[in-house]
């Protein structure tokens, strides 16, 4: 019987470490003459995108979305409107001492804020993001350079009545829906709370 090739220590397989963050964020409008405006960051990555950061102890995911995009895009009054979802990706962190090398399941919940009409923002330098700016619906939906927050952006256009067709060619503008007809996005009631 021959022998088994001796293993090289350099290519045996190790157990693979996966680590499970929860983040929260939101996307944030303001009514401005215009039409609906949306809150964009340029991440750190130079990549638009919306604020968005870990959920701390203690906190709800909307209490964290309502923070993390308080500080990083500046802005001190904000109102939580609806959640929109969540989404989740993976990778492998490069960036933290601690966690290098480490393969990461993120899950991120969006919520939906509401910035006073006067907003303007200012970028939190200190995490490295560089610009707030305000763009129609219909901008964020091209510009968003993260693909797998278009869901998150379709259920805003739902929320505020703007037709597909809006979405892609048209201006994306607020439409009043009619009297007594539901808005799309509804919030959810807290944990235990019973119909009335």
């Amino acid at each position: 019987m021959k022998n088994p090739a001796p293993r090289n220590p350099k290519t045996r397989t190790r157990p693979r470490r996966v680590k499970v963050e929860i983040s929260a964020g939101g996307v944030v409008f303001k009514r401005a003459p215009q039409g609906i405006l949306i809150g964009m960051i340029l991440d750190p990555f130079a990549k638009w995108a919306f604020a968005k950061g870990h959920v701390e102890a203690g906190e709800t995911t909307e209490q964290a979305a309502l923070r993390e995009t308080r500080e990083e895009m500046g802005l001190g009054a904000l109102r939580a409107v609806a959640p929109l979802g969540r989404i989740d990706f993976w990778f492998r962190d490069r960036y933290r001492p601690e966690s290098r090398g480490v393969l990461v399941h993120k899950f991120v919940h969006y919520f939906l804020l509401e910035a006073p009409a006067d907003a303007q923002g200012r970028p939190q330098r200190k995490e490295k993001i560089s610009r707030v700016i305000w763009v129609s619906l219909k901008q964020a939906m091209t510009r968003s350079s993260y693909k797998d927050i278009q869901p998150m952006l379709a259920r805003v256009a739902d929320h505020f009545g703007v037709s597909d067709r809006d979405r892609r060619g048209g201006r994306p503008v607020a439409r009043r829906r009619p009297a007594g007809t539901p808005a799309p996005i509804r919030r959810r009631r807290p944990r235990g709370a019973g119909r009335s």
